[in-house]
C-alpha cells in the first residue's frame, strides 16, 4: 500500500482511506487502518482513541501549510487550506468525512454540542476545531506559523458540533 501511495504522490501512511480507495478505482470510504498506531503529536495522545489520533496526525500534516481561501475544497492534497478546508482534511484523514464542507456546512454536520475529544465551532464565515483541548484554527496561523494555537478563543456566535461518538 505504501508503494502505491508513494507512486501516486499521496500521503504515505499505509492507511487505505478515501484517497487510496479512489486511486484503486473504488468508490468506498471505509477506512482500513494500518496496525501500528498513528504517530500524532501533543501531550497524552497515546491514550486517545485511534480515530482521534488519526485526526491529529492528519491535522499535523497540514498545520504549517499556508492559508489559502478555498484551499482544500477542490482536492484533498492542496498547496494551502482555508479554515473549513483544514477541518475537512483532518476529519477526512481519519475517515470521518467523505467530502469537504464549508464553515456553514459544519453548522449542520455531526452531532450537536461538545464532543468528548473533538469539538467543531462553526459559523457562516469561519470554523475551527478543538481536539483533546488543543485549538486547530487558521486564525493566529500568521503569527505562530501553525494552525495549532496555544490559547482558546471566544466561541460566542458559533454553532457547536462534534463527530458522532467522539
Amino acid at each position: 500500500m505504501r508503494r502505491l501511495q508513494r507512486r501516486r504522490r499521496m500521503t504515505v501512511d499505509g492507511i487505505v482511506g478515501p484517497a487510496t480507495w479512489a486511486a484503486l478505482g473504488h468508490r468506498t470510504i471505509r477506512t482500513i487502518l494500518r496496525q501500528k498506531p498513528a504517530a500524532a503529536s501533543g501531550p497524552g495522545v497515546a491514550g486517545l482513541p485511534l480515530r482521534v489520533r488519526r485526526v491529529i496526525a492528519a491535522a499535523d500534516r497540514i498545520a504549517r501549510k499556508p492559508y489559502r481561501y478555498g484551499g482544500g475544497h477542490g482536492r484533498w492534497h492542496d498547496s494551502g487550506y482555508d479554515c473549513s478546508g483544514s477541518i475537512s482534511y483532518a476529519l477526512w484523514g481519519a475517515g470521518l468525512l467523505a467530502a469537504s464542507r464549508s464553515s456553514s456546512g459544519f453548522m449542520r454536520w455531526g452531532s450537536p454540542g461538545r464532543g468528548r475529544w473533538i469539538t467543531i465551532y462553526a459559523a457562516a464565515g469561519h470554523a475551527f476545531m478543538v481536539i483533546d483541548g488543543r485549538r486547530f484554527d487558521t486564525t493566529g496561523h500568521a503569527a505562530t506559523g501553525t494552525r495549532w494555537q496555544p490559547r482558546m478563543r471566544s466561541t460566542a456566535g458559533y454553532v457547536v458540533r462534534h463527530p458522532p461518538g467522539l
